[in-house]
């Protein structure tokens, strides 16, 4: 069974997350194609809100470049906002955006399984598309709890195992990856149908949102721009998403090419 990228650790802490542009770039192409689905930052925010009075601390675990934490900044106004990320390249990405939105927070450098904070510290905590980078997810969940007030929130959100399965078809087609179709799920460690089972180690599940997100890749040039940023693959094709395309174009049926993701929410509290 091939290696899964986001339980490599030398791929996590390297090539993937070394500087912000491959996830921006991803992350771009996607919500560029986006034809279903709410916002995800939107509905982890109105989570948040639900259960956290004002003047709260709040967490963000894995925080990425940040998309949740700027959210969480302009709409909920915490007293205290720390944004935590193993990735130095990613929290100076945080710290630019917020500074540009006038917005108020902190960063820490930190692996989630060991995190540099106090006991019951925070009101609420965010753990957003990150915790599938974890071989024990249950061991990050743990620290996370341990952050929390009696009472307090955490909002974890992932995305099912067949996610963007569709496109592992399309790569085979292309004869761009022979193995496309047979590599692991990314979201193997922590997904939608393990994610109640793994929150409800340290927490107590009160609610859970499954969302269908529909993607639409318009042509060629916006399907390469996605690939050329998954890990999932072994891509063999010169020239990048330029290369990339060309081939696209030569090899696949007309577009445009359709995916899908589940979506999953689960608000917990620490008990």
């Amino acid at each position: 069974m091939p290696v899964n990228p986001f339980l490599d650790p030398k791929l996590v802490h390297g090539d993937l997350y070394r500087s912000s542009g491959r996830l921006a770039e991803r992350t771009r192409a996607l919500r560029e194609a986006k034809i279903a689905g709410r916002d995800a930052a939107d509905v982890i925010v109105d989570l948040v809100a639900q259960r956290t009075p004002p003047g709260a601390v709040v967490l963000d675990i894995g925080c990425g470049r940040g998309t949740t934490t700027l959210r969480i900044s302009t709409r909920l106004r915490p007293r205290r906002l720390i944004a935590v990320d193993a990735s130095t390249a990613l929290l100076a990405t945080v710290r630019t955006r917020l500074a540009e939105a006038s917005g108020t927070g902190s960063t820490i450098c930190a692996d989630f399984h060991h995190l540099p904070l106090p006991d019951a510290l925070a009101d609420a905590a965010v753990a957003a598309f990150c915790l599938y980078h974890s071989p024990t997810p249950a061991a990050a969940v743990a620290e996370i709890a341990r952050c929390l007030r009696p009472g307090g929130i955490a909002v974890l959100a992932t995305k099912s195992l067949d996610s963007y399965t569709e496109l592992d078809q399309l790569v085979q087609t292309a004869d761009l990856d022979p193995d496309a179709a047979c590599r692991p799920s990314l979201y193997e460690s922590f997904h939608s149908r393990n994610l109640v089972d793994i929150a409800a180690t340290h927490l107590t599940v009160l609610n859970v949102l499954h969302e269908e997100h529909v993607f639409e890749f318009a042509d060629a040039t916006h399907l390469a721009r996605y690939l050329a940023t998954t890990p999932k693959y072994r891509i063999r094709a010169a020239g990048g998403p330029t290369g990339l395309a060309a081939i696209l174009r030569e090899r696949l049926p007309a577009p445009p090419y359709l995916t899908r993701s589940t979506v999953s929410y689960a608000l917990a509290a620490r008990p």
